[in-house]
């Protein structure tokens, strides 16, 4: 795990993530556990070529020393490509947001699915699985469908802007999860009416992608409603759910447990989930809850 000078070295690369508390939730939980900790923030949009630059961003962070990296929007899928191997986790899914870097070989893993059913099952424990809808085929998308699912959903209907994507998605979870009805949705109006529980999977909400997923007519109070994004913590999405009186679940749940793994799989060391919770809430000034740890 640690480096010649000392020093261990992880980072995150993705797109308009200045925002991102994932470097501080990671060196926190270094220094709390006795060791000299950096985490850098990669992004490609300050490389002026964005995703084009992803293949040398990765070299030379293994270059440098670096024993793993993070991956979020857009690379979650095109990473795939530059990898050596996937856990069993991120192959199912076809997604990974943490990659190790050991011994000359790139590894990739999907952490995101077991943050995002962590945090809905912390948030929400009594969340209504009947129908659920999703918002979004991407990578974060197959994460946040294959938890849905795990937790026992029973149906689950995947909209996005890609029609082909989310019909890939869907076929790809109805593999996995032969019990469950899961669908690419056509009409989100009808879908809607009659759902449970809505998961936001998509980018919008960001700083750089303000706005609503869907029209705000089309969330009910009956349903409950939970988001990927976290910066900011209260996006359009709840804030209009909130107002129209859905329980709600907000992206800080899937930001750390997402973490707590990836942590784990970086340095060896088995990170504090209700520390890094509790330093990830105190960052954001939200209170902190209670965590369930993981078995």
């Amino acid at each position: 795990m640690t480096r010649l000078d000392g020093i261990t070295r992880a980072g995150l690369i993705g797109s308009g993530i200045q925002r991102s508390l994932t470097p501080a939730m990671h060196m926190a939980e270094g220094a709390s556990q006795g060791f000299d900790y950096r985490y850098e923030l990669l992004d490609l949009d300050l490389k002026g070529d964005g995703t084009e630059s992803l293949p040398q961003v990765v070299r030379e962070a293994e270059e440098r020393g670096f024993c793993g990296l993070n991956i979020t929007f857009p690379c979650k899928q095109q990473v795939i490509g530059l990898l050596d191997e996937l856990s069993d986790d991120a192959a199912r899914l076809g997604a990974v947001n943490t990659v190790v870097l050991r011994d000359g070989r790139r590894i990739g893993h999907n952490t995101d699915w077991w943050g995002f059913a962590q945090g809905l099952r912390l948030q929400l424990p009594q969340a209504d699985l009947t129908n659920v809808v999703q918002l979004g085929a991407g990578g974060a998308g197959a994460a946040t469908a294959f938890a849905a699912l795990q937790l026992g959903a029973d149906a689950l209907t995947i909209f996005d802007v890609d029609t082909a994507r989310a019909q890939q998605l869907a076929a790809a979870m109805a593999g996995h999860f032969p019990n469950a009805e899961v669908t690419a949705g056509s009409d989100l109006r009808q879908a809607m009416a009659a759902a449970s529980g809505l998961v936001h999977a998509t980018p919008t909400g960001m700083d750089k992608h303000p706005g609503l997923p869907l029209p705000a007519e089309l969330l009910y109070p009956r349903l409950w409603v939970a988001e990927i994004v976290y910066f900011p913590l209260e996006t359009a999405l709840l804030s209009e759910a909130r107002r129209r009186g859905c329980s709600v679940a907000d992206g800080g749940g899937m930001a750390v447990f997402q973490a707590v793994g990836a942590f784990s799989l970086f340095t060896g060391r088995e990170a504090d989930a209700e520390r890094m919770r509790a330093h990830f809430r105190s960052l954001t000034g939200s209170p902190p809850a209670p965590v369930e740890r993981r078995a």
